[in-house]
């Protein structure tokens, strides 16, 4: 069952105090650390947006599911200038999939990652491009993703012949052709 509730789009480069707040409070619900706090992660949302300021090229967004007035699901899609053997791609850096604990079975993970995936459906990304882990590979598999099997690492990073991702698996949507083959440099840290 997909929820029929509205996803807002908000540009993480205008983001509110508001709704910096409300994004943290559900990402530290969902992944909580103790030496990160609600307004720790409302801070880290503030930071993304600043990083992004002026750049040119597509907007890093969160796909938001508000309801009385807090965030309940969320999604970010950051644009990622990668370097492939096909040359430069921007693609879609897919983060931060979360959905609040005591609304889930509401079908809200599948709807905000319907909705950012959409940004790549209508021609802003080529690709989106994200990781997981094996627990969560079959949800994304039934929304059209593959492993991306690519050896991944990050030219500007202290280990940059090491992968800059921490989970299991890498994945991207949408499956199909033109992914390019060979080493993929994102070009910066995991996300």
């Amino acid at each position: 069952m997909i929820a029929a509730m509205p996803v807002e789009i908000w540009d993480v480069r205008e983001f509110t105090p508001a709704q910096a707040r409300a994004i943290g409070e559900l990402v530290a619900q969902v992944w909580p650390k103790p030496h990160l706090t609600a307004a720790d992660r409302a801070e880290q949302q503030l930071a993304l947006g600043q990083q992004f300021r002026g750049k040119p090229g597509p907007a890093p967004r969160s796909l938001v599911v508000v309801e009385d007035d807090r965030v309940i699901a969320h999604a970010a899609m950051l644009p990622r200038e990668i370097r492939t053997s096909q040359g430069d791609m921007t693609i879609g850096g897919l983060a931060r999939v979360c959905t609040d604990g005591a609304m889930r079975g509401r079908g809200l993970g599948e709807l905000i990652v319907r909705a950012a995936f959409g940004l790549v459906d209508s021609g802003e990304y080529p690709f989106a491009l994200f990781q997981t882990n094996f627990k969560t590979c079959g949800f994304y598999e039934k929304l059209g993703c593959v492993r991306a099997l690519n050896p991944f690492i990050n030219s500007l990073g202290a280990e940059p012949k090491s992968s800059p991702f921490w989970d299991e698996l890498v994945m991207r949507y949408p499956g199909g052709e033109h992914w390019p083959s060979g080493t993929i440099d994102l070009r910066g840290p995991g996300f």
